[in-house]
This record gives C-alpha cells, structure tokens and sequence, in this order.
C-alpha cells in the first residue's frame, strides 16, 4: 500500500491575504478557489515542483489561523531559494547549518552546510498569519552531479 500526502490544510484569518502571499511572493501556483457559499471557501495552492499542495480557506478547519508549525519546504538550492523569496519580499532567516554535523546535538552555526549535505541547511519563514515554514537543503550534490 502506498500513502502519499495530496494536501496540508493551514489555517489563516483572510483568505484573500494569505492567497495573495503565497501566490505574489511565496510564488505558489493557483490550483482551486472554489468559494459555493459564505461560510465555505477552498484556495489550493502548490509549490513548484511539489507533489503536494496546501488549502486555505474558509470553514476547513478549527485550528486557529497561525497555529500550523514547521512545514518543510525542500530545495535543492537553499541559497537560490533564499535570494528568490526574498526578492519577492518574503522575510526570510539567516541561513544556518547543523554544526557539528557528524555528531548533530541541535547546534548550529551560520550560512550553508559548507559541503551542502543533505539536510543540514535550513531558513524559516513566516506567512501573515503566524504559520511557520522550514526550507531545507537535499539533493544539492546531486544537482551538481556530484
């Protein structure tokens, strides 16, 4: 049996704003806004490249806006992915890489894994509700064809 996860729900007070966020500078693409009645509106959004996709909206759920922690955005460059969100405005982190990575405690030191392993590069960002994303560096060497 395979499981693959379609769709995160997250939580956000307007619908419009968040929608405008992740689609004008997160750079989200529009899949759905189906809005039947006052009480009920569904906006799906994917990132590029992503298999899964994330829903905001209206009477989706009973989180409150903002409460969504840690979701994982993988990229194979974390410093293109740095400079392209933020040059569309999003405020993102400081880069920062686990240190030391051979015997990971949860230290950190400053910018990118320097050999670009996977997963040990990371930023954050926040959307304007409150709902937290980690970008996170894989596949790297493997762009490189290394």
């Amino acid at each position: 049996m395979e499981y693959h996860l379609d769709v995160v729900t997250l939580p956000v007070s307007d619908v419009d704003r968040a929608a405008a966020f992740y689609i004008e500078k997160v750079g989200f693409t529009l899949d759905v806004d189906y809005h039947p009645s006052s009480d009920f509106r569904v906006v799906q959004l994917t990132p590029p490249g992503s298999a899964c996709s994330i829903q905001i909206g209206t009477g989706l759920t009973e989180a409150p806006p903002g409460s969504t922690r840690s979701t994982y955005l993988v990229v194979t460059d974390i410093e293109a992915a740095h400079r392209e969100l933020s040059g569309r405005g999003v405020d993102v982190s400081d880069l920062r890489h686990k240190a030391p990575i051979e015997d990971w405690k949860g230290g950190w030191q400053p910018g990118p894994d320097p050999e670009h392993r996977d997963y040990a590069s990371f930023a954050d960002f926040t959307d304007p509700d409150g709902n937290t994303w980690v970008l996170q560096e894989i596949g790297c060497r493997r762009r490189e064809g290394a």
